[in-house]
């Protein structure tokens, strides 16, 4: 018997500008229909995050406050790295987008058009879509809006998005599974998740490599392997799934949207 292996690792040329910016009007290439109405309430919405109108304003609230992205498994040092990572791993993936977090009791005058000013960014990422399972990750509130109704309404929209059935009244996308990661040290991440009813799965260890700049941030790493001298990060699993939705959530969900 014989076999070859053909396999090269794929090349990543650097990014132009117009495929980080995007052309207008923008693609979000999102595998599901964006119900607009279930991403908004009187006090926050949820967009799709793009560059051209968020990315300037996004890196200057996080370019000097990098313990924003101390639980993260990514480290941007530019705008650039943000924008590239964004582009491969978010946009050109269907089963991903990125949403800007708007607080609307908050105005910009800078960006009227927003009807209020950007709080934040959120994900929705590694879905399986055969499964009908996602998550919702890669959460940064700046800290100006921490500690007020931006975080927990922007978690209970998601929540309804993603769990509502398509044939419900506002529709939703009907998902099974709706997942939370948290660095276990993430005391703040794990605690609203717990406030928002997630329930506590349980921990998945050596989840990922950490960049050396944030090694110190988990656990040791394997000497000799691939990535020797680079950290790990264990990670605590939350979920809110569907028959949780059905039985309770849903109510509680829609009792708070609707205070």
């Amino acid at each position: 018997m014989s076999f070859v292996n053909s396999y090269t690792p794929p090349s990543e040329p650097t990014l132009t500008e117009s495929e980080l910016y995007g052309p207008t009007p923008y693609d979000i290439n999102f595998a599901y229909p964006l119900y607009e109405e279930m991403l908004s309430t009187d006090r926050l919405k949820l967009v799709p995050f793009i560059p051209s109108a968020h990315a300037e304003t996004f890196w200057k609230q996080v370019k000097d406050r990098p313990e924003l992205f101390q639980y993260f498994p990514i480290f941007p040092s530019t705008l650039a790295d943000y924008l590239t990572s964004f582009e491969r791993n978010v946009r050109r993936n269907p089963y991903s987008l990125g949403l800007a977090i708007i607080d609307r009791t908050r105005p910009d005058p800078e960006h009227p058009e927003w009807g209020g000013s950007l709080a934040g960014v959120v994900n929705i990422c590694t879905t399986v879509p055969q499964n009908l399972t996602t998550e919702i990750g890669y959460i940064v509130v700046f800290p100006e809006f921490q500690h007020t109704h931006v975080a927990k309404e922007m978690v209970a929209l998601l929540q309804r998005y993603i769990l509502q059935l398509p044939t419900q009244s506002p529709p939703g996308i009907g998902f099974r599974r709706l997942q939370w990661c948290a660095h276990p040290g993430n005391a703040p991440s794990v605690g609203l998740a717990k406030r928002m009813w997630f329930k506590p799965e349980g921990t998945l260890r050596y989840m990922w490599v950490l960049p050396k700049a944030l090694s110190h941030m988990g656990a040791k790493g394997r000497e000799g392997d691939q990535f020797s001298g680079q950290g790990a990060r264990h990670t605590t699993v939350l979920s809110v799934c569907w028959d949780n939705w059905e039985d309770e959530v849903r109510a509680k969900n829609d009792a708070f949207l609707n205070k």
